[in-house]
């Protein structure tokens, strides 16, 4: 976390200077309202949380908390902006995080191609702390792409097979049966969420529909929780996993280094 802050700290002061050569003023945003949370909150693998949440679908923790306006971040530039006229609030926003992409330069579902060279000082700010990122090149995209083929294959493993199927037995012998793999359970309970909000026509205060989708999200959680004990499931995927990405280390040492080395050499800059 206190690196998160730091890197930060420094990247609002490149926008600072940034939008200072553009001829505005610009506070830096340090305050950022970094949670003190430990995550001890969220914890779907205890089984006193998950009898109590489920998977954190339908309720979860600090759902009913009310956010301190005290607490809320304040923009400390926002004086300034609003001192502007409408045209130096344009400008001071294009300066800030770049123009508006274009209709040509947006693609058919609405979202555009980022490049930090047209998004700004923020986006200026952004490269001048990571650089560019090796990942993307095409150097390394054999390398990448098997990097993503090793995972797509891994779902795939006889050994997954194997330990998801001893899990399915164990669901179906509690009652609960249809599942091909561990994650469609969980995804069961979004997807009946999902039809229930689609399903809406007006807001319901405790709405009786959703409790008892909460009731059957803990009944089903709990048995997914205690089929994955019994069959010890993440340990023996996870050391399948380990096997694998260990066996793809020895294959692929030279690109793997060569990326490191590039890697390396862009922070150094």
């Amino acid at each position: 976390m206190a690196q998160a802050e730091e890197d930060q700290r420094i990247r609002e002061e490149i926008v600072a200077e940034c939008m200072a050569e553009q001829g505005f003023e610009y506070i830096p945003v340090v305050d950022i309202g970094w949670g003190s949370s430990s995550g001890d909150e969220w914890n779907p693998d205890d089984r006193e949380w998950v009898a109590q949440w489920g998977y954190g679908a339908v309720r979860y923790p600090g759902m009913n908390d009310v956010p301190d306006p005290d607490e809320q971040m304040v923009d400390p530039n926002q004086e300034y902006v609003e001192s502007l006229s409408e045209s130096e609030m344009t400008a001071f926003y294009e300066a800030l995080y770049g123009p508006q992409p274009t209709e040509e330069e947006l693609n058919e579902d609405g979202s555009y191609d980022y490049n930090w060279e047209t998004a700004g000082c923020q986006g200026f700010a952004e490269n001048e702390i990571n650089g560019e990122n090796p990942i993307d090149s095409d150097e390394h995209k054999p390398l990448m792409d098997a990097i993503n083929e090793l995972y797509m294959q891994m779902e795939t493993n006889p050994a997954f097979a194997e330990v998801d199927a001893e899990w399915v037995t164990c669901m179906a012998d509690a009652g609960f049966s249809g599942f091909s793999t561990q994650p469609d359970a969980q995804n069961s309970v979004y997807d009946e969420l999902n039809s229930y909000y689609e399903g809406m026509t007006e807001f319901i205060e405790d709405d009786p529909a959703l409790d008892e989708i909460a009731d059957r999200e803990v009944e089903l959680a709990l048995a997914d929780l205690d089929c994955r004990e019994s069959t010890d499931y993440r340990e023996r995927r996870q050391a399948v996993s380990v096997e694998l990405e260990e066996q793809f280390i020895a294959d692929n040492k030279a690109a793997l280094d060569a990326l490191v080395a590039d890697a390396e050499q862009g922070q150094g800059q």
